[in-house]
């Protein structure tokens, strides 16, 4: 394998690799590649996954990049093994082998010289002066005591391992690196900020600057559309799209959005998936399991508090059945209906004919009668003219089953209210205690509210696995790809939880985060 080849832009990133990505985006293009990259090791906590940060190392590479949990973008890129790559600044290599650098070098454990960017070329030659740096001293339990010095620029800082003898606050940082011990630095960070003790107090929450407005990006021709960042669910099929770095957004209303107006707002969808699967059919129907006896499709309508919102249409010829009978009967209702994936936004849109969307929120109703935000008066009555019907978004949780099929959508409830917000970083505990107190007066008695919002568990391990909330969409059995993903206690768990609500549908890990959203 050859060495991993980048050139360094301090405050916009390394090679392709740019500060402000989202996870999906680095790991697609990494695992397109394997050759080059021949191992991604995740890191991240299973208590907190959406709220931690994540750290995606690259060991064959020397590389390691850091991601904040809710977001999931890149923050920080750290080259911390130089003999596994070859950086450049200004067409100039950082660092050097060893034995041309014309210095001993500090040495490593194994006695090995260390290879790293020496101090006088990165002082003198490449970057120049520059303001006194930060001394981290040694753990008190470190038995070389040995500390870092971290000699920083706008956008990028060195390590340089600094003995807490040797250290000074009086000395200027040629005299304290000027030894030999501590002229090799030991890694490479760049970030975003004119020092790193500036940008590591806003390290994580700092707003980057888009992508797109790299100069690195703007030698593509590659077009990408505006990133959506936020999804606020205003119920009654009402979502309102906030598109990052502007002020605007866009609606979608629930069985009035046309595909056109999807595609003139979101771009053209990532792909078009028209596979469908009846599995879950039985729980709309409601009718004796070995009955053949159904209503016209007229009848089936959504019940509020069914779990499983499937409308789709035939089995196509690729599904395999046992129940031939059941096969027949769906037998030429093609409707053309099918998902929209938008994997580089993070949801899945399903257009289908026109139905009519979920009840409004009883905290939403107008008593004035007035028409709701974000709404169409003019209905679109044609009933075979497609529309989108359903919209599921996708939290690409750490250690969930299909992480990294889609980028990480965050959402967020908004008719239940700002104290405090109900989003895609809360717990579900959290969630179900507001959504019923919101929907309690559309039930009968508590025991009607249970019944009707208990858990429904599905694996999505076994086989060909659902691919959101409510739709079987298949394909996730090389979601992993050669990834190798780190939690604390080692394990993998396929189980979810679905959970209903009046228009909404929870998947719910076993951590109690959310890992998909359908809403209807």
């Amino acid at each position: 394998m050859s060495l991993f080849s980048a050139t360094l832009h301090p405050n916009v990133g390394l090679g392709f690799i740019v500060l402000g990505a989202s996870l999906h985006d680095i790991l697609t293009r990494l695992k397109a590649e394997p050759q080059r990259f021949l191992k991604l090791d995740l890191v991240y906590s299973p208590d907190q996954p959406v709220t931690e940060p994540i750290v995606l190392t690259l060991p064959a590479n020397g590389i390691r990049l850091r991601f904040d949990g809710p977001e999931q973008r890149l923050r920080l890129i750290e080259i911390i093994d130089f003999t596994k790559n070859r950086i450049t600044y200004q067409d100039k290599d950082i660092s050097k082998p060893a034995s041309s650098q014309g210095i001993l070098g500090s040495p490593r454990a194994g006695g090995e010289a260390a290879v790293g960017p020496a101090f006088k070329n990165v002082y003198h030659r490449l970057f120049g002066p520059t303001y006194a740096g930060e001394y981290i001293p040694p753990d008190q339990d470190s038995t070389n005591g040995v500390g870092t010095y971290i000699l920083s620029y706008p956008g990028v800082a060195f390590s340089f391992p600094l003995p807490a003898s040797a250290y000074s606050p009086d000395k200027d940082v040629v005299s304290l690196l000027s030894s030999s011990a501590s002229q090799i630095a030991s890694s490479v960070a760049v970030f975003s900020g004119k020092s790193w003790t500036h940008a590591r107090e806003t390290l994580w929450t700092e707003v980057l600057p888009s992508v797109k407005s790299s100069f690195l990006f703007s030698k593509s021709k590659e077009i990408v559309p505006d990133e959506v960042s936020l999804v606020k669910i205003h119920g009654g099929g009402r979502l309102q799209l906030f598109k990052k770095w502007t002020n605007a957004s866009t609606w979608i209303n629930l069985g009035e959005t046309t595909p056109q107006e999807l595609v003139a707002e979101l771009g053209p969808p990532d792909a078009i998936y028209r596979k469908n699967d009846q599995r879950m059919y039985i729980h709309k129907t409601r009718t004796a399991s070995h009955s053949r006896s159904r209503s016209i499709g007229g009848d089936y309508r959504r019940p509020d508090d069914l779990t499983d919102t499937d409308q789709s249409s035939a089995h196509t010829g690729s599904d395999d059945s046992e129940d031939e009978v059941i096969e027949d009967d769906f037998i030429g209702n093609v409707t053309g209906e099918c998902f929209y994936n938008y994997f580089y936004l993070g949801f899945d849109i399903l257009v289908s004919p026109p139905q009519p969307p979920s009840r409004t929120p009883p905290s939403q109703i107008n008593a004035n009668g007035d028409h709701a935000a974000g709404g169409n008066p003019l209905k679109n009555s044609s009933p075979d003219r497609l529309v989108a019907t359903k919209l599921v978004l996708h939290s690409n949780v750490p250690g969930s089953y299909p992480f990294n099929r889609h980028r990480r959508c965050r959402w967020e409830i908004a008719y239940l209210g700002p104290d405090p917000v109900i989003d895609s970083e809360t717990l579900f505990d959290e969630m179900e205690e507001r959504l019923r107190d919101e929907w309690k007066s559309t039930y009968a008695s508590q025991e009607d509210a249970r019944r009707r919002q208990r858990g429904m568990v599905l694996n999505r391990g076994w086989g060909d696995s659902p691919g959101s909330s409510c739709e079987f969409l298949g394909g996730w059995e090389d979601s992993s790809g050669g990834m190798a993903a780190k939690k604390l206690d080692g394990s993998e768990d396929s189980t979810t939880t679905l959970y209903g609500f009046p228009g909404l549908v929870f998947e719910v890990l076993k951590n109690g985060y959310v890992s998909a959203i359908t809403v209807y």
